[in-house]
Parts: structure tokens; sequence; C-alpha cells
């Protein structure tokens, strides 16, 4: 049995000559909040469907929850998928019963619990109205409720923030969050960083089917070169001779610039050297590299992609 709640090795899958997915491999470890991430059409949810026992994978093994299918497991399993369907005649009381019990609840502690989720999440007064009356953004989130009214050890979220508002979209971080300190594993794809940014605790960069990164946070900052912004009157000639700099980007506004540190330099080191050598600022901001800009350069238009198969 895998000490992994998920665990790829080595999975790809094919449909005629195209590749959808090549060589995947990682684990997510039991507890933890696990980043799916990538631009559409990368393969997150060709990955999440072989993952759920949906679809075959072509090469490679698939442990889930220490089975080697996730059918087998479904009880276990909470699973909301990227496109949304409802059955709009039902009630929200009545779908999250229904659904719960196709994952082996029982009718009476289905209806409490779904009673519990929609008072908690601000949903009571429209528990018995037509899913056909709700908005767009009560629906999805009846839907994700349901996902997990039976419980699971491990939920799985399919692009789960789409079409949500501001506002519920902090609703739903605030529920990974719950999940996560109740001990459950949660692993969701999105395409949008901020979300991983704040709430996973480890991180998948998949692009054209293969593997990108994998890893922390930490980690993937560490893949590029921090910067410093900083203002002052000296040139930029002044800016590259310090130690530690690797590049000095002007920037629009005058006086303003952007440098690139070398591997390894420290900001500090570059800051004392300024003061060392007389050079008037009049701003000076050490930052770390967003997410956003991460992804960027290790999936965007030019990125070389690693091969899975070493980096596994």
């Amino acid at each position: 049995m895998s000490a992994s709640v998920v665990a790829f090795r080595g999975v790809g899958k094919s449909y005629g000559e195209f590749r959808a997915v090549e060589g995947l491999s990682f684990d997510v470890a039991p507890g933890s909040i696990y980043g799916f991430l990538g631009p559409n059409g990368a393969g997150k949810t060709t990955s999440l469907r072989m993952m759920l026992g949906m679809i075959r994978p072509s090469a490679g093994t698939i442990s889930v929850l220490g089975s080697d299918s996730a059918m087998g497991v479904r009880e276990r399993v909470g699973y909301l998928p990227e496109e949304r369907g409802l059955y709009r005649r039902m009630t929200p009381v009545e779908t999250i019963v229904y659904l719960a019990r196709l994952k082996g609840m029982e009718a009476r502690p289905a209806r409490a619990r779904a009673l519990e989720l929609l008072e908690r999440f601000g949903l009571a007064a429209f528990g018995h109205k037509k899913i056909e009356t709700l908005s767009k953004g009560m629906a999805q989130k009846v839907q994700i409720l349901a996902t997990i009214a039976h419980a699971p050890d491990l939920v799985i979220l399919d692009e789960p923030f789409s079409g949500l508002d501001p506002v519920n979209q902090q609703v739903l971080e605030d529920l990974i969050v719950d999940l996560h300190r109740e001990g459950r594993t949660v692993l969701f794809s999105t395409h949008v960083m901020q979300h991983a940014e704040r709430l996973c605790d480890r991180l998948l960069l998949i692009a054209r089917g293969r593997l990108a990164f994998e890893g922390t946070l930490d980690e993937a900052r560490a893949r590029l070169p921090r910067t410093i912004r900083l203002k002052t009157s000296s040139d930029a000639a002044s800016l590259a001779a310090l130690p530690g700099v690797a590049r000095v980007v002007p920037d629009e506004a005058p006086g303003a610039f952007e440098l690139m540190l070398a591997p390894g330099a420290d900001g500090e080191g570059v800051l004392r050297a300024c003061f060392e050598r007389g050079l008037a600022l009049a701003r000076f901001d050490m930052g770390e590299p967003a997410l956003h800009d991460i992804f960027v350069a290790l999936v965007g238009e030019g990125a070389q992609v690693a091969d899975a198969r070493e980096t596994a």
C-alpha cells in the first residue's frame, strides 16, 4: 500500500498520435493541499480523469488511497468536475442527499448533513427551492457542498473557482482550508495562480501534457532570479557594477530600475554595497517572484518543459 494518497508513476495518455499526457510522475501526501496547475489544454483534466478511473492510462500506474483504482475507494473520494451539472428540478437538499447516498450515506444522516452544510454556507433559505431558480454561483456552491457531504478523505476539484464571484471564491478558499484542518487531502486544478499561491503545500505545473515543475512554492521561486526595484539618481552602469547584480532593467519612471540578481546573490548585500559606494536611494524593494511570473517562465511560450522521466 502506498504511503501517498495519490501516486502517479510514468503515466501517459495517447489518442492516436496525439499525446495528451506523457511520463507524468508525482505523489500527493496525506492531509496536504496540492495544486495541479497549467494552462488550458495542458492535460490537467485528462490526468484527473485517469486518477478517478474514468479513462484508462496508455502507460504507467496510478494509485489512489492505496488502491490501483479510484473506483474501488469511491466512497472515500469527492470529485467536482469542471463541467458542472445538476438536476435542475431538484432542490439543493434533495441534490446533496441524493449524491451523498450514492457515496454510501444513509438517508437520515445525509439529510442532516445537507441541512448543516446549507446553513453553514448561507444557503439555508434556498434549500427547498428548485436548482433552476438559483443563480449560477448558488448552484455551483450546491455542487461543491454535494462533493464533500459524505466527508471524503480525498477531495478532487477541477477548476473549482471558475464562475464564482470574488466573495464566493473566498468562501471556497476558506472551505478548502477547513478541509485541510480536518486532515483531509485536497487536490485542485486551476490556471489562476493566486488561489494556488495562497493555499497549496505543493504544486505541480504541467504544460503540453508533460511535467514542468513539482515542489513547494519556495522551490518554485528558487527557479527564478530574485529582483530588486529601486529608484536612484545613479546610472545603470553603476548599478550593474554592484556585486550580485546580473542584469539591470530601466523602468518607465525616471530613475527607476529593476535589478535581476545572480543565483545565490543576497539582496541585503546589494543594499550594503549601495551605501558603501554612496549611491543615493529614494526606494529599495526586494521581492520574491510571484507564482504568476514563475508559471509564465516555466510553461509560457518559449519555456523549455522538463522531461518528466528525468525529473521524477
